[in-house]
């Protein structure tokens, strides 16, 4: 199974607001670290804004910071909201499927079973797991690291 650009980027850009948090960080930053569009990082954060995984701030000092603990977003939520679908064969839907064998065939059990399997898998990581080690992630991309506070200050910050 292989993720699109968009699952990828959405959760690079959770991970980078996680290392950071409580700081604010700009696509722009986001986009020079990766060396990826802006464009691409701007339709994922609109669209993880609209999902409340973060805040976006407007303005000069703006940008865009995780507004839900790192620990209640879980890996395979966000898997299942970035991808279009999980239909790996035609036989997944029911309205495309026209092989002969889909009332017999016992393919298509066994990969279902496959598929729960993987985003079973991606369920059991929260973003704060594969953010742990926030310090080393942002050193890899030249960023500076969040403010040291806590989130009560944070939130008292905005």
């Amino acid at each position: 199974m292989k993720l699109t650009s968009y699952s990828n980027y959405t959760l690079r850009v959770l991970m980078v607001a996680a290392a950071r948090y409580p700081s604010v960080t700009t696509i722009g930053e986001v986009a020079a670290a990766f060396e990826i569009s802006k464009a691409h990082l701007t339709r994922c954060v609109h669209q993880l804004g609209q999902w409340g995984y973060i805040e976006t701030i407007r303005g000069n000092r703006g940008g865009f910071r995780l507004a839900r603990d790192a620990g209640a977003i879980s890996v395979g939520e966000v898997i299942r909201r970035t991808e279009e679908g999980f239909a790996i064969v035609e036989c997944f839907d029911a309205e495309a499927a026209n092989c002969p064998l889909v009332a017999r065939c016992q393919l298509r059990p066994a990969l279902l079973r496959a598929t729960d399997a993987f985003l079973g898998a991606l369920d059991a990581f929260a973003l704060a797991d594969i953010a742990a080690n926030g310090g080393e992630l942002l050193d890899a991309l030249r960023l500076r690291p969040g403010l040291a506070v806590t989130c009560d200050q944070a939130r008292a910050l905005t």
